[in-house]
């Protein structure tokens, strides 16, 4: 009988349930588990779905949060980098899916600056962004996108104005996410955003009817279409990035400073101090990719493998600095590696005011001025294909 009574107060806990993969480099496999996750204690475990038996007993870990848990996500367990796949139980999609949306945001050429303002108003609606993309759209792919628009007598205007310099496209994921961005951004005419949504994104910065920040799909299907443009299935067909692989470095806005939500802040620091973002992408890496790239690293500072499991444990926005001599004024910018030795001999930096440790230390940049272009490329040229 005391079994049987603990056997239900356990089941009265909340857990939450994915299907996941695992790709092991090892064996160059694909593998299963079922994911769960006790919110109670921030413990999980996981079930090897093909051999039918416990993978992980349940064990307590605290770099695993709630709102990382939505399928499409990538998380890192114990240095394994899980796709979720699908909600293993009703409960869960019931509980964590069930008003999650995903919708296209871009941001047009006349508040490209403005960037980190947008972004962190973004975050402050509780909105993730999970894709990001720097574009420069041709007039054909511009007058594709809004094809809906093209007998109205503003087409012309809009299309020219959008081809006529970089946007941003954005996937935004959250809780009713489509009218959480229509809102933020407020009335499609600036004039009439000021008097009526003065809080509103357009309000702030907008000039007229096209020039007006930015662009938000109306439903369902146009949000599934335009993402589809910006970020297609097929790799490749997509509108190129707008990487200039000349005169540059680059910098990586880790992931922990992502789910941190500082992303606009760090790039508002950023132009703040003069620099200029020629490119902007946001990419998921894997461990292959991410030990290839800090390969310099590698048996020279202690901090490699975790530096390596940091920049694959999730999505990390990746930044060109077009400039002369950027390489090593951005680095001035950085800072020193470790943010407590940053706090205290450059206080102004970006470690400094963002950094933990010295591997979640808010950015990476790049070291030798003569590899600035090659890891730009590495990411814009190489990762983007």
């Amino acid at each position: 009988d005391m079994t049987f009574l603990k056997l239900s107060i356990c089941c009265l806990e909340e857990r939450y349930a994915f299907l996941t993969e695992w790709y092991d480099p090892t064996a160059a496999l694909l593998r299963r588990y079922q994911l769960f996750y006790y919110p109670k204690d921030s413990s999980v475990e996981m079930f090897d779905v093909k051999n039918q038996r416990i993978f992980l007993r349940r064990t307590k870990y605290e770099d695993l949060h709630q709102e990382d848990l939505f399928v499409g996500n990538r998380v890192n367990v114990f240095s394994r980098q899980l796709n979720l796949i699908e909600y293993g139980d009703q409960y869960t999609a019931n509980k964590l899916g069930s008003k999650k949306e995903r919708t296209l945001a871009v941001i047009k050429p006349d508040v490209i600056t403005k960037i980190g303002d947008v972004l962190e108003l973004i975050y402050s609606s509780n909105l993730i962004v999970t894709k990001a993309k720097m574009v420069t759209l041709t007039w054909k792919q511009a007058a594709d996108f809004y094809v809906e628009h093209q007998s109205k007598p503003f087409f012309n205007n809009l299309v020219q104005f959008v081809s006529s310099g970089p946007v941003v496209a954005m996937e935004l994921m959250g809780d009713e996410a489509m009218s959480t961005w229509r809102r933020l951004l407020g009335p499609a005419d600036s004039a009439v955003a000021r008097k009526e949504a003065p809080q509103s994104i357009r309000a702030q910065f907008g000039t007229d009817g096209i020039k007006n920040v930015g662009h938000g799909s109306d439903s369902f299907a146009a949000a599934a279409r335009e993402l589809e443009f910006f970020f297609p299935s097929t790799i490749g067909h997509g509108p190129s990035n707008t990487a200039i692989l000349t005169d540059c470095t680059c910098c990586i806005i880790k992931t922990h400073a992502i789910s941190e939500g500082l992303t606009g802040k760090i790039l508002n620091s950023i132009s703040a101090a003069g620099f200029e973002i020629s490119a902007l992408q946001m990419f998921n890496v894997d461990r292959a990719n991410a030990e290839e790239f800090y390969e310099v690293y590698k048996g020279v500072v202690a901090e490699y493998p975790s530096m390596v499991t940091e920049l694959c444990s999730g999505p990390c926005m990746v930044l060109e600095i077009h400039g002369t001599d950027v390489p090593q004024s951005f680095r001035e910018l950085c800072g020193p590696v470790d943010p407590e030795i940053s706090r205290h001999l450059r206080p102004t930096t970006l470690r400094a005011l963002y950094g933990k440790d010295k591997v979640k230390n808010a950015v990476h940049c790049t070291d030798m001025p003569e590899d600035g272009v090659l890891e730009v490329q590495y990411f814009f040229k190489i990762l983007d294909w």
